[in-house]
């Protein structure tokens, strides 16, 4: 089978296409899946290149959709020709994160503690997947795993989102246009963030009601807040560089969930904005099986329906990488297996 793997110390001139032999039949308790797209995200980008450690000839991405092939004894949750899409979590079937050992639940993700969806057969177990909503292309299905859950469970599961509220989204990857889409589904204000014009125009036709420059405007957080009277979910996709703007769009008892390091790892916080404005703040990766699972109903319901920039072949997908890198995608970006 087709597959790609990345070479040690990893970088994008790291990435091989190579044949390797097929996974072999399931066994108890395992499906064999026949992946037919991924996507990209940040964390697959630090594996590739190397910031984030992962084995020599690691089969990158967490991200999977396809269809089941064969089916192992005791598994009765999915039949042949299902269609699937894989769990970043495998081993945090429900519950909050603690009640999962760190190092049990790292190193079940793919691409990381174990080879990911950048190949065309994977055998894992059932839990590793979960149906894909009805109706989606495998493409669409495949957005959702990292990027769509995260935004999910950063809104729904650990805002507890409800109709009137205010949400402010950073950017326009993944994570930020699943949380407008989200936040739009469930009645919310939308707040969105990007340092193009062309991109809020975008996100005004999505169903942003307020849009910022932020290249433009440098207290943009100070001004998300002003439109709004406080905002009651940041979406925090940059870490050190954005947070005390998240901060200062704030309303008091504000919750600002911190989901990404796009402009680094380390810096200094407005420690007495954060006490004065008493802001509940949630550090967290992806979610849970169930929350995979309710977030799909969500999106079934409400028909709320991925956008893709663009889709790669599995044999570019350093070239998607590269794309990623760029900062010019609105979306998510696909590969296709």
């Amino acid at each position: 089978m087709k597959a790609i793997e990345v070479r040690k110390p990893g970088g994008l001139d790291r990435i091989e296409l190579v044949e390797r032999a097929e996974p072999g039949r399931p066994g108890p308790g395992q499906i064999l899946v026949r992946i037919r797209a991924s996507s990209l995200n940040y964390h697959d980008y630090l594996i590739v290149t190397g910031v984030a450690k992962a084995a020599d000839r690691r089969v990158p991405l967490s991200d999977g959709a396809g269809e089941v092939v064969e089916i192992g004894e005791g598994v009765d949750s999915f039949a042949v020709g299902d269609h699937v899409m894989s769990v970043f979590f495998s081993d945090w079937l429900d519950g909050a994160p603690r009640d999962v050992p760190t190092a049990k639940i790292f190193a079940g993700v793919p691409g990381d503690g174990t080879d990911g969806c950048a190949c065309e057969l994977v055998v894992a177990p059932a839990t590793a997947f979960i149906p894909a909503p009805k109706g989606f292309s495998h493409a669409e299905s495949a957005t959702l795993v990292c990027a769509g859950l995260t935004a999910w469970r950063a809104l729904v599961v650990e805002g507890r989102l409800k109709a009137g509220d205010v949400v402010l989204v950073q950017g326009t990857g993944g994570v930020s246009i699943f949380g407008l889409q989200i936040a739009k589904a469930m009645g919310a204000t939308v707040v969105a963030t990007s340092s193009s014009d062309e991109k809020l125009e975008r996100l005004k036709a999505l169903g942003a009601d307020y849009v910022l420059n932020y290249a433009k405007d440098p207290k943009w957080g100070a001004s998300a807040g002003a439109l709004t009277g406080g905002v009651d979910h940041v979406l925090d996709v940059g870490g050190s560089g954005t947070l005390p703007q998240s901060f200062a769009a704030t309303r008091i008892g504000g919750h600002v969930a911190m989901i990404g390091l796009l402009t680094g790892h380390e810096g200094p916080l407005p420690t007495m904005l954060m006490m004065t404005r008493q802001v509940r703040v949630t550090c967290m990766m992806v979610g849970s099986r169930r929350s995979q699972m309710e977030m799909v109903r969500a999106f079934e319901k409400n028909r709320i329906r991925p956008i893709i920039d663009r889709t790669f072949p599995l044999a570019e997908l350093a070239n998607a990488f590269r794309h990623q890198e760029s900062g010019r995608h609105f979306g998510k970006i696909v590969v296709d297996i």
